[in-house]
């Protein structure tokens, strides 16, 4: 054969080449892109007037998120706008068959402004809803109660942007090494606290010495509603790692 016919070849195999790099480049493009879209959930209470934010890595359905929700309740009524509280779904799936359903739920109802009313609910009635087999008609029930638009909120629940920020969130926490609920990040660091509203005050006016150096901490007295000293929010015997896929 002909060197013309060979420089044919080449010439051939050479384009074929740099279509498949320049297709390759294209499609880690597009999956960055998309990667990049999901963020991680931004559901607050309090304006964090003394620059102090707790945040909690929780599962509806987990038993010790539930006893320690009564106690976080009172501690973010007793502080208000002065520290703000953030809340981020860690659904422990392979322990609870509803918990990925029970996030869906808040984030629909947040995609109408009731987040927090959905976390309450959720929470309040952790033991109706958590071995249920159909949970959704519950959470349903709940977004009449709220005075939802029921029909938005079957939407939302079922939705990929809803699924995409629980996962956002689950990365997030995986990202920081959290393997058991409920976990708890006092200005960024994690921290162990018992449960008791005593012992999230003195955590949180700590921070707020440091912060405020010349303020005055809150000086409501926590009660002594929630007493349980249960073992700390990093160790829940709940405590395996999301299977569901980051700060």
């Amino acid at each position: 054969m002909s060197k013309q016919f060979w420089g044919v070849i080449i010439l051939v195999i050479l384009a074929l080449v740099g279509i498949g790099v320049v297709t390759s480049k294209k499609d880690a493009a597009t999956n960055t892109s998309s990667a990049s879209a999901n963020t991680a959930t931004t559901h607050t209470l309090g304006k964090g007037a003394k620059h102090v934010t707790l945040v909690e890595y929780g599962d509806f359905q987990c038993p010790f998120c539930g006893q320690y929700y009564p106690t976080v309740k009172q501690v973010t009524d007793t502080y208000k706008d002065d520290i703000t509280f953030q809340f981020r779904h860690f659904p422990l799936t392979s322990l609870h068959q509803n918990a990925f359903a029970a996030s869906r739920a808040a984030e629909a109802a947040g995609k109408q402004g009731k987040f927090f009313e959905m976390f309450d609910a959720l929470y309040q009635s952790q033991t109706q809803w958590s071995s249920s087999n159909a949970p959704q008609s519950t959470f349903e029930q709940y977004a009449s109660l709220l005075k939802l638009d029921v029909a938005k909120f079957k939407l939302d629940y079922a939705s990929s942007a809803v699924n995409d920020a629980i996962n956002a969130d689950m990365a997030a926490g995986n990202k920081l090494g959290i393997t058991g609920t409920p976990t708890f990040f006092l200005d960024g660091k994690q921290v162990t606290i018992a449960n008791t509203v005593a012992a999230f005050k003195k955590a949180i006016d700590t921070e707020i010495s440091k912060k405020n150096p010349a303020s005055t901490t809150t000086t409501t007295s926590p009660s002594s509603a929630s007493t349980d000293s249960m073992a700390p929010a990093t160790s829940s015997t709940d405590g395996a790692a999301a299977t569901n896929p980051a700060n």
